[in-house]
């Protein structure tokens, strides 16, 4: 049985209980330091003025903050929040739902910052330029539909590597 954080569902059998939450994702962004989007998947509709605005909202949001003494979690707009994390001149953000688990969508971003580290073996800005498709690709096995799919570098990089032998 699936749910969200504010309408989750419940199933028992007995005296067991179980509870699956359904936490989704509302956009994924990397930005580089001059806020040129380098990977911007929406999971969520929005039109093409409300995307332009969201890229310029969230780079200046996770741009002037300061790494050492704010966290890397802040409050958005409409009942969400920027979950980011800078790896050398990338912000890599992701919107999700006000009471959705910071802590885990951080380790979801640093899992894919991981899984490109390995893939393109030491991944600069260049390479998010460059194999936009391959990406993208990384994304999709992380993140699917707005969900966190896979959580193992591992079995994400096999996968991959299944793709690149079949094309």
């Amino acid at each position: 049985v699936v749910g969200s954080c504010t309408d989750h569902a419940m199933m028992g059998r007995g005296d067991r209980r179980s509870v699956i939450f359904f936490l989704m994702l509302h956009f994924v962004l990397v930005q580089n330091q001059q806020g040129k989007a380098r990977l911007a998947k929406y999971y969520v509709r929005y039109d093409d003025a409300e995307k332009k605005q969201l890229l310029g909202e969230v780079y200046r949001i996770v741009a002037q903050r300061n790494q050492r003494s704010q966290s890397n979690f802040v409050e958005f707009r409409h009942g969400t929040k920027i979950v980011y994390q800078r790896y050398a001149g990338l912000y890599f953000s992701v919107c999700v739902d006000m009471h959705d688990n910071e802590l885990m969508y951080l380790e979801a971003i640093h899992l894919f910052v991981e899984i490109l580290n390995a893939y393109f073996t030491n991944v600069c800005e260049r390479d998010l330029v460059l194999h936009f498709y391959k990406v993208y690709a990384v994304l999709d096995e992380v993140f699917l539909a707005g969900v966190v799919a896979d959580t193992s570098a591992a079995q994400v990089l096999q996968r991959l590597e299944l793709l690149d032998r079949l094309g």
